[in-house]
């Protein structure tokens, strides 16, 4: 199969496991040269063996993207190694769910610092970078976002801050050459989905997949999603051939989003 990437060097953020992981690995399968980052160091190394084991090529950086200097360390470092960026996703970042008068200041202020703050300032560093070679940002928000609950009273405000993000700098975008889009994922099957079904199915004495079924019916969507859909998305929006999708804020969600 053609690989319709190759040349193109890819920054995914998150990409130890779930999503981030299977972007990673999606892009990789396509072409790019994939620097992956994210905390955990043996996890990213399992990610980068996997795609070289398939004959592709990856670097890794583990790093806390919460801290302010990250960011540029990350972009200075995949220049160094991997020779540019074309592609930056956005994808690092999980916020606390709970009762709002439960969530302490703390709680608050880690939600915003890595995924709304580490995504800010690693399109600062990178912007130079994607601007020259006319490169694609792909920004992983979310359905809360947009349908804000009063267990993600965090996770809305960050996903609606990452959203208007989006379309400001796809505005950045029109004038310097760069795409810029978002997805909003809705329940993707990640190892913190998992655990809330397996807190369903212990509450209501229920099996795994009654558990589910209920979560399914519940939230009146398809199905749950896996972190391949997200994958294929951010792959399908990064072709050449479809630098005509810019600005687009676009749910992916079973169905998820009601609202117009």
């Amino acid at each position: 199969m053609k690989q319709v990437l190759s040349n193109k060097v890819a920054i995914v953020t998150g990409s130890s496991r779930g999503i981030g992981r299977a972007i990673a690995l999606k892009l990789a399968e396509d072409g790019a040269a994939v620097m992956l980052a994210a905390r955990n160091a043996e996890l990213l190394q399992e990610v980068q063996a996997q795609i070289e084991s398939g004959g592709g090529r990856a670097a890794w950086l583990s790093l806390d993207l919460r801290k302010p200097e990250a960011p540029a360390l990350l972009v200075e470092k995949t220049i160094e190694v991997l020779g540019g960026i074309d592609i930056v996703v956005n994808n690092a970042g999980a916020t606390k769910r709970g009762d709002f008068l439960t969530l302490s200041e703390e709680d608050w202020t880690d939600g915003f610092a890595l995924k709304f703050f580490g995504a800010v300032r690693l399109l600062r560093a990178a912007w130079p970078a994607l601007k020259q070679r006319k490169g694609s940002v792909v920004n992983i928000a979310g359905v809360g976002g947009r349908t804000p609950g009063a267990q993600f009273t965090i996770g809305g405000s960050v996903n609606a801050a990452m959203l208007s993000f989006t379309k400001a700098m796809a505005d950045v975008g029109v004038g310097d050459g760069v795409q810029v889009n978002a997805i909003n994922p809705g329940a993707v099957r990640t190892a913190r989905l998992v655990t809330r079904l397996q807190a369903l199915s212990n509450e209501k004495g229920i099996s795994g997949a009654e558990a589910e079924a209920q979560m399914v019916a519940d939230a009146g969507i398809t199905k749950i999603g896996e972190p391949e859909d997200v994958a294929n998305l951010v792959a399908y929006i990064v072709l050449p051939q479809n630098r005509y999708l810019h600005g687009a804020l676009i749910d992916l969600d079973g169905g998820t989003t009601k609202t117009m």
